[in-house]
């Protein structure tokens, strides 16, 4: 029996991590003095609550090593084999290398740490691909092997609504946020060797959710596909936009956390996919 281990910056639904048996390891967030753990101190309403109410952005920090130790632990007590671990990319954060630290630490259990190079559910959709071969029996070998060759099949695509966020973490001009918000400029996010890179800009919510449909069914066929969004109000608009693109399994809808909210900021809203391997695109 093999364990499936991810992090909270996943952004995976509930109802999966119950269905795959998937651990799930949680980043810390802070407001001012105040620390929460994702997800267990902290729920995703509360957090954009705090966020409105904040003048200043909320700080992140990856788990502790003893966090993915003492799910590591768990995983020996269950009577697993192994465990297989699906970390945020590691340009953003340091969750895979508390994840390595922690495997170095642990005696008598084979554990494989995976940087899916990936973040949201596009680092979600690789873990529930990963437990779901798990459930059926795979080995630790050829998960960690299906794994990374999915890796490069992985991507994001995603819209700022709103640059409050970027506005209060420093990291974007004053002026320029103004010029943008003024012209209601919507600029698009993709992920680009492990880090979040900007994908182009458009004038209007409207052609930058056209823009965001059509670049996922650029890559399709899909394997798995999803939608992530942090209290949008376009969920059902892109839902219309893509649902004549080929899928192997259902889009899954997912709410957006803290982990990447906080940068991201209220209104997000993206598709994240798993291509669909070669030899299935035919």
């Amino acid at each position: 029996m093999i364990r499936v281990v991810c992090d909270s910056a996943s952004d995976l639904p509930a109802q999966e991590l119950e269905r795959l048996a998937i651990t799930m390891v949680s980043l810390s967030i802070r407001f001012g003095d105040e620390e929460f753990v994702d997800r267990v101190t902290l729920s995703n309403e509360e957090f954009w609550r705090r966020c409105s109410q904040s003048r200043t952005l909320p700080e992140t920090s990856a788990p502790s090593p003893g966090a993915f130790r003492d799910a590591y632990e768990a995983a020996a007590r269950d009577g697993c084999t192994g465990v297989i671990v699906l970390t945020l990319s590691a340009e953003l954060s340091g969750t895979y290398q508390s994840a390595v630290v922690a495997r170095d630490a642990v005696h008598d259990l084979d554990v494989r740490v995976i940087d899916t190079q990936a973040v949201s559910m596009a680092q979600g959709l690789l873990t529930i691909e990963v437990a779901e071969m798990a459930r059926d029996g795979a080995t630790l070998d050829a998960l960690e092997h299906h794994a990374l060759e999915c890796r490069s099949r992985v991507g994001v695509v995603a819209m700022l609504d709103t640059l409050d966020q970027l506005i209060k973490g420093g990291r974007i001009g004053g002026a320029r946020a103004l010029i943008g918000q003024v012209l209601s400029i919507k600029p698009l996010l993709e992920l680009r060797e492990g880090l979040v890179a900007e994908a182009g800009r458009q004038r209007t919510t409207a052609r930058a959710m056209a823009a965001i449909a059509a670049t996922a069914r650029s890559h399709a066929p899909l394997r798995r596909f999803a939608l992530i969004h942090a209290q949008s109000t376009q969920v059902a608009a892109l839902s219309a936009l893509v649902e004549d693109i080929a899928t192997e399994f259902p889009m899954l809808v997912a709410d957006m956390g803290p982990t990447v909210g906080t940068h991201g900021g209220p209104g997000l809203i993206g598709l994240t996919w798993l291509e669909a391997s070669p030899r299935d695109r035919h």
